[in-house]
């Protein structure tokens, strides 16, 4: 028999754009479940779920905080997610936890920004959501005029949940039977019709809409009952095999690395041996080994962070797990064929920029190495790497640069340097050209290698495949020169991510009693790296698709400014606001990084933006830069081949 997970159970997250009153909400919402006896505020750093100190002292979210709370027979597990656009990276992993959502606008300010790259990410997830309209205190705040925003630029499945009129007409446009109900001027009855737009709901064709106001604790209650009514419970199954995500990990002085775990199926108890993937990284090759390790505690949600000892966590629930030494967030463990849906970091949001980070005091630089270690693993987009010995950072923005400059003295007692932020450019073949190696010496070493590389259009990324049978190059052989690449193409001739490329393994040998079980590995970014010399190196720079929306007697001046940063208004549209302009454009990075602030002093603070990568395209040399090559290069061949040895050697094998 299955035993599917609780239907007692309600896993949701809390979004919006930022200062749209998420942690209030947050707040209220404990507060009527009764898990704390009085509502925090952000602005006197009281809130709860800001639990760090930056976030306090400065009244902003940079982490995602999960409680736990009771309503009406039902648990609910609450995410509060950061609001800042800089910290899109929290917002997305605080989605593979989900299995539905509540999305805040603000009453006066409407649909913004931010508030339509989340609602996308909440489709593209295919997790259902309510929408609370707050701040309906406020002066200015109108609600049909929000509620027409939301049709209009979200989903014309939104409605107003407590208008029987607004919900029949809402369903009848996705149910054929409610539809001649509906013609006939029927309205069901209250009960009916929450029945029949439960199912519409959980398959993202409906939006119930509420409203209400967080500060004045108004519509909370409403809130909590449509959140157990219309988001869905979580599926899976407590007998099924093991499959779990982890979404957050957090360093604790006694106890190790806990890792923030959503089961989506089967159990996990207390002193339970898993294996969890470790990646062993080093410039020669990139791959996942599996280690096993042991539980040796599962605690509980709790509204300070962690709770008490649970010993076991069952399929739908959430929990801190220690022991799993080494886990890093995204980490799957058990059956990844069991997840969801799809869930890789990056989607929502990708840094397009790097910081050059130094220690203040020199001796200070093997505990700056371990505080980003750290942190990586809390965030992969970080993307530690070293470069001629100093570290570097992807970062999204000045906001979470200025919290990085505080956490890690504050933290880790290592006080630092950022420099300026440098854009990420990528490079590809300019021709189609063939790379080669013969890695016969010096002895013993047997690594024969050729490769056809051809030029892809632009956003096809990397294709790969081998057409040499297994009797000229082994089939294990051929697996590590599969398992080489990606690391290889890391960094080019220009020293930038190779993107766009077709490599074709066409010929090669390896040698029955001269080859070595790792010369295929130091071999393929040799053959690579020919290619490329071969076929010419194209930088490409990112593309940036902004959404700018401002006062239509300023639209001619942005429109200046885009041709200043090299960019073109590719759409103008009307927002169906009065006196209010639509602009889409698309910038180079490079010429942009400034422009949000620009833009603010050019519209006197009344501008929205919203910035996605759109493309990467062709850009010279002369616009661009080069990158410092970490490591040594595979064409200095004495060098690397010695570098390559000594690095792999006892570590792959």
């Amino acid at each position: 028999m299955p035993h599917p997970a609780s239907p007692a159970l309600r896993t949701l997250g809390i979004f919006a754009h930022v200062d749209a009153g998420k942690t209030t909400l947050s707040e209220r919402l404990l507060a009527h479940a009764g898990a704390i006896r009085t509502a925090g505020a952000v602005d006197s750093g009281t809130a709860h779920t800001d639990r760090l100190d930056i976030e306090r002292r400065r009244g902003i979210s940079v982490k995602a905080a999960c409680v736990p709370l009771m309503w009406r027979g039902v648990s609910l597990q609450l995410i509060d997610t950061p609001g800042h656009a800089d910290f899109a990276a929290e917002v997305e992993r605080s989605m593979w936890a989900l299995d539905g959502a509540v999305l805040l606008v603000s009453a006066r300010e409407g649909v913004q920004a931010q508030t339509e790259t989340v609602f996308r990410a909440l489709e593209r997830s295919h997790l259902p959501a309510l929408i609370f309209i707050n701040k309906m205190d406020r002066v200015g705040a109108d609600a049909a005029r929000v509620l027409s925003q939301l049709r209009r630029r979200l989903t014309p499945g939104a409605f107003l949940l407590s208008d029987p009129e607004s919900a029949m007409a809402a369903l009848a446009e996705v149910d054929e039977g409610a539809l001649e109900d509906y013609l006939e001027g029927v309205i069901y009855d209250p009960e009916t019709l929450s029945e029949r737009l439960v199912p519409r709901v959980h398959a993202g064709q409906l939006y119930p809409v509420l409203c209400g106001s967080a500060l004045q604790d108004t519509g909370v209650e409403p809130l909590l009952d449509a959140i157990c009514r219309y988001l869905p419970p979580p599926r899976g199954d407590a007998e099924a095999p093991l499959c779990g995500m982890v979404f957050a990990v957090e360093e604790d002085a006694v106890m190790g690395r806990g890792a923030l775990l959503r089961l989506f199926s089967g159990q996990l108890e207390n002193r339970q041996a898993v294996r969890i993937p470790l990646r062993a990284a080093t410039d020669y090759t990139d791959r996942v080994r599996w280690e096993e390790r042991k539980v040796t505690q599962i605690r509980a949600l709790s509204v300070e962070g962690r709770g008490a000892d649970l010993g076991r966590l069952r399929a739908g629930e959430i929990g801190w797990v220690y022991g799993l030494t080494g886990i890093r967030v995204g980490s799957v463990l058990g059956d990844a064929a069991l997840l969801p849906r799809p869930m890789t970091a990056g989607t929502l949001r990708e840094p397009l920029m790097m910081v050059r980070v130094t220690p203040d005091r020199p001796e200070d630089r093997p505990a700056l190495h371990r505080a980003l270690e750290t942190l990586s693993a809390g965030d992969p987009l970080l993307d530690v790497k070293q470069y001629r010995g100093v570290e570097h950072l992807r970062v999204m923005g000045a906001i979470q640069l200025e919290v990085l400059q505080e956490v890690l003295p504050q933290r880790f007692g290592v006080p630092v340097t950022f420099g300026a932020p440098e854009v990420i450019y990528r490079e590809t073949i300019r021709q189609s050209a063939v790379g080669f190696v013969a890695y016969t010496m010096p002895k013993p070493c047997w690594a024969v290698i050729r490769f056809e590389l051809e030029p892809l259009p632009r956003g096809s990324g990397i294709e790969y495949r081998s057409v040499v049978p297994v009797r000229t190059i082994g089939e294990r052989y051929q697996h590590q020169i599969e398992q080489a690449l990606p690391t290889a193409l890391q960094q080019g001739m220009l020293g930038w991510q190779v993107d766009d490329v077709r490599i074709t393994l066409v010929d090669g040998s390896d040698h029955q009693f001269h080859t070595h079980p790792l010369d295929f590995i130091v071999a393929t970014p040799m053959a690579l790296m020919d290619g490329l010399r071969n076929g010419g190196s194209q930088l490409l720079e990112p593309i940036a698709e902004m959404v700018i929306t401002v006062p239509e007697g300023l639209s001619g001046r942005i429109m200046s400014e885009i041709v200043t940063m090299r960019g073109e208004t590719v759409e103008t549209r009307l927002t169906g606001e009065e006196g209010e302009l639509c602009l889409i454009a698309r910038v180079p990075v490079a010429d942009s990084v400034d422009f949000p602030t620009r833009l603010q002093m050019l519209t006197g603070g009344r501008g929205q933006l919203s910035m996605r990568l759109h493309s990467y395209r062709d850009c010279p040399l002369s616009e661009g830069r080069t990158c410092e090559r970490r490591g040594v290069h595979p064409l200095d061949t004495a060098k690397y081949i010695l570098a390559a040895r000594n690095a792999l050697e006892g570590e792959i094998f």
